[in-house]
């Protein structure tokens, strides 16, 4: 038997979610969702179609101690959902700043999962962050309002390389500043 073990990472609970760590089981969710070109589109680093073991490896980056990245699943698991309804992230940038960044299955867009763990994690503030940043494509309107609904500002128009979509895209960059 094989522990797993997760530094400084907290388990945050919402309403309707438990944010969690990341678990090596939950590879085969996250390449089930990462596989739909939907979920893939409107992220920056989800290839399309998924490499074989593309998941995997996603899991052990997340897992690893000296990780950059801290990465939770939204676990509806314990209110009657899936175990992963999608993922929520907060990369450490220097000065007390991280970047946010997050995706929802499909079946639960425009349910408010987004705007609940977004809210949730500003919340815990895990980093300790002044402040948080987080862009959004511009062809994804829903994830732009959940950068609004949780108080984050704009802050201007950038562009960014898509992994699934093989060219740069035009992005809208919000921030938060934490008390």
């Amino acid at each position: 038997m094989k522990l797993e073990t997760i530094a400084n990472q907290p388990v945050i609970q919402t309403e309707r979610l438990i944010l969690r760590p990341l678990r090596r089981s939950d590879a085969a969710f996250l390449e089930l969702f990462g596989a739909d070109a939907r979920v893939a589109r409107m992220t920056r680093n989800i290839p399309h179609p998924q490499p074989p073991g593309g998941a995997e490896a996603f899991v052990e980056r997340a897992l690893a101690e000296e990780r950059t990245e801290d990465v939770w699943a939204l676990d509806g698991k314990p209110f009657g959902q899936g175990a992963v309804l999608g993922l929520i992230s907060l990369e450490q940038m220097d000065r007390e700043q991280s970047e946010v960044s997050y995706w929802v299955v499909p079946a639960f867009w425009n349910s408010g999962l987004a705007t609940e763990a977004l809210q949730a994690l500003i919340d815990a503030n895990p980093h300790s962050d002044k402040t948080m940043f987080a862009s959004v494509f511009q062809d994804n309107p829903a994830s732009e309002r959940v950068l609004r609904n949780t108080g984050f500002q704009y802050l201007g128009d950038a562009e960014t390389f898509s992994v699934a979509r093989g060219t740069t895209v035009p992005t809208w960059t919000y921030l938060r500043r934490l008390g």
